[in-house]
């Protein structure tokens, strides 16, 4: 049996800089991977998501070719090389990443592909294979995956990680679930041409993001025709049926169905703790996730938890985040709280959509003392020139500070946009001084300008500097604003 000082379980963003950390503080570790090192994210998560989403987006994109005076006849989606491309696009991201090969010159053990591991007692972990671990602490990283109802027939349907296995393009495809995964498949399969249907049980898709982006994200849905069924009361069952199936689910207590050829479900993301044998190790499960306080300790203090497996901030950059902390914590002892008050997160839909910090639904309910304010796109000479006016910004603000407490942007190249605000919310910008920022003209960013500007006039303050008085009242951009009469500059 090897010993080891720590064994870190999952090979995912949490726990590969947890194994990378805790072996730069000294520990000697071992990380145990049951597949394929990168986790969700790298193998059927985001990076073959992306590819969908840019191949989407590049059939999108076609469709303005005549408006541009580019001739010819519009490309048709070839469905089996598209999947093929994501999955040549995995084996480049790992061949790029190395994570193994760096792993081991870190002077970490690495077992991948070693299938399920299981708590035999509080320091020992069995391997699949029948070899045993010994460690002194661990940091448990073993990831989540989709969650399934046991409804009948429930085996009919696709979750996210079975969407690579499909031969050809659903003409009719039913996604039930109007988050952030239902959104993405359901704005991609759009975009190929699928007749696309969202089964969402609240009474509007995106409900954990602010009220402003889910309203404009499923207005432009509804727009490209996708069909959103909201405040459904649950799937009742699917039925085989020739060239498909039939999805039954009720809505104020009526019984509809549908008939599509393929049924995903996009219902939530459950850790993965089912294996583990975590009570032979004395740590506590609910609602299936690890119980982890602050310090990311669970409740057997040997033992930590960091990425999905916790439920708490399911993101790859949370993961990487948590995953550090959890490892110094664990070597060093406590110390150093689990925080995630900065994190910019968003959709791969179209358009796109970006957000960070508090929704203005959160701020209300803290009692805070804020002003918000929305810019549109049409006001954004970029998104005019580029043809994609769908969109808006919109900035909440502490009336007290003048700090931004939270951004939502939804339109093209919102994602990376958001990373700007991110930027001055970790600087403790004012909103002053992200208004007097020069931004590259003509960019989707220079959005978040407008913005900044707009809410300073709200805020009945002059900006910082006297260059700026001398200005007089700046509007959008360079040009006379769709929401004001008045020529600019």
């Amino acid at each position: 049996m090897h010993h080891f000082d720590m064994i870190v379980v999952g090979g995912g963003p949490a726990g590969v800089t947890a194994a990378l950390r805790a072996s730069e503080l000294g520990s000697s570790v071992a990380l145990v991977e049951r597949w394929r090192m990168g986790g969700t994210c790298t193998n059927d998560g985001c990076v073959p998501t992306r590819v969908l989403a840019h191949a989407a987006r590049l059939a999108r994109d076609s469709r303005q070719f005549s408006d541009y005076g580019l001739m010819g006849e519009p490309p048709r989606v070839d469905f089996t090389a598209v999947m093929a491309r994501t999955q040549r696009m995995v084996f480049g991201i790992h061949e790029k990443k190395q994570i193994e090969e760096n792993l081991r010159q870190a002077g970490i053990t690495v077992l991948s592909g070693v299938g399920d591991a299981h708590f035999v007692d509080e320091h020992t972990l069995a391997l699949a294979n029948g070899d045993s671990l010994r460690g002194e602490k661990f940091i448990l990283c073993a990831g989540g995956h989709a969650r399934r109802f046991p409804f009948p027939g429930s085996e009919l349907a696709l979750t996210h990680s079975d969407v690579w296995s499909l031969r050809h393009l659903p003409k009719y495809i039913a996604i039930v679930g109007g988050a952030a995964t239902g959104c993405q498949l359901a704005s991609i399969f759009a975009d190929f041409g699928s007749q696309v249907y969202v089964l969402e049980r609240s009474d509007h898709i995106l409900s954990l993001e602010d009220e402003t982006t889910a309203s404009v994200i499923q207005d432009v849905f509804q727009r490209r025709g996708i069909d959103i069924i909201t405040s459904i009361g649950g799937v009742e069952r699917i039925d085989r049926r020739e060239g498909g199936v039939t999805l039954v689910y009720t809505q104020e207590e009526q019984h509809h169905s549908l008939e599509v050829e393929a049924v995903v479900l996009a219902v939530g993301w459950i850790g993965n703790v089912e294996t583990l044998n975590l009570e032979a190790a004395g740590v506590k499960v609910e609602r299936n996730y690890i119980v982890v306080d602050d310090y990311l300790a669970s409740s057997a203090p040997h033992i930590f938890a960091a990425g999905d497996i916790t439920g708490r901030m399911m993101l790859v950059q949370s993961g990487s985040y948590d995953g550090r902390i959890a490892a110094e914590n664990a070597v060093l002892g406590i110390g150093q709280p689990y925080q995630h008050l900065i994190v910019p997160h968003g959709g791969l839909t179209d358009p796109e959509y970006g957000s960070v910090g508090m929704t203005e639904a959160k701020a209300k309910q803290a009692g805070i003392d804020y002003l918000t304010t929305v810019v549109y796109y049409k006001d954004l000479d970029r998104a005019v020139i580029d043809g994609h006016t769908d969109g808006v910004c919109k900035l909440i603000v502490s009336q007290e500070t003048h700090r931004i407490l939270g951004a939502h942007i939804v339109g093209e190249q919102a994602l990376e946009s958001i990373q700007l605000v991110a930027a001055g919310m970790a600087a403790d910008m004012w909103v002053e001084q992200l208004a007097e920022l020069q931004l590259a003209y003509p960019t989707y960013t220079a959005v978040v300008g407008l913005a900044a500007r707009r809410i300073i006039r709200q805020l009945g303050v002059m900006p910082l500097t006297p260059q700026w008085r001398a200005l007089g009242r700046p509007h959008a951009e360079w040009e006379r604003s769709q929401a004001t009469s008045e020529n600019v500059f």
